[in-house]
């Protein structure tokens, strides 16, 4: 007789099932790996994209965030600069915006100013998105290092500020945050699983994260 070595079906079945086990437990995490680094990714590239228009606009037409009137006369709106030195596809307001409902860290409905129409949006030919309020004005940074708003007062409301979305309407449309912490502001802070939203603050020739969780992010604590 001649013996037959091989594995049967009962083993081959038994083999699968492991694999399908470990594969289930491990792709979550690697697919929230991969997803976590292009999102840092696409952040950095953006906040990169943005000062190097803001740059340029000052090389060619000698002004910067401080100097923006935040209407059609003088030197214009932020929108104006953002046309004229960037591959902006569109611009509206976020509240026109069609399925876009950004979350805070907790997964609470999320918005920086309060009423969506007073925000401007212009998407980026990456298919990054920025908003920002639309009066946006004067964006200016003191001598003595404090950051005041464009009515010249240094109350922290009137910081010029926003937020990029690095993969514009697409989810998650959820917040950056600390790990373990719902505010996304936290001593010591961490990021493990980066998301796509990030805020951000804005003045003279300077654009930086304006969160914990997001100067975590970009400098390295994820």
């Amino acid at each position: 007789m001649t013996k037959r070595f091989g594995f049967t079906l009962a083993e081959v079945l038994i083999t699968l099932g492991i694999i399908g086990v470990v594969a289930a437990m491990t792709m979550p995490t690697l697919i929230n790996q991969t997803n976590g680094a292009q999102y840092k990714a696409a952040y950095k590239k953006a906040l990169s994209a943005i000062s190097q228009g803001i740059t340029l606009n000052v090389a060619l037409d000698d002004y910067d965030l401080k100097d923006l009137s935040g209407n059609d006369s003088g030197n214009g709106t932020l929108l104006s600069l953002f046309k004229k030195r960037m591959n902006v596809v569109k611009d509206t307001t976020e509240k026109s915006i069609a399925n876009y409902s950004p979350k805070n860290a907790a997964g609470a409905a999320w918005n920086t100013w309060g009423a969506k129409d007073d925000n401007t949006t212009v998407f980026f030919n990456d298919g990054s998105m920025f908003s920002f309020p639309t009066a946006t004005k004067g964006c200016s940074k003191k001598a003595d290092g404090t950051i005041v708003g464009g009515d010249g007062t240094e109350a922290e409301n009137t910081l010029c500020k926003g937020f990029i979305d690095v993969n514009g309407i697409k989810g998650p449309n959820k917040m950056v945050q600390c790990d373990g912490v719902d505010s996304g502001k936290a001593a010591n802070c961490t990021v493990t699983s980066p998301t796509d939203i990030y805020p951000v603050i804005f003045y003279d020739q300077a654009i930086l994260p304006n969160s914990d969780a997001a100067r975590a992010t970009l400098f390295g604590k994820s």
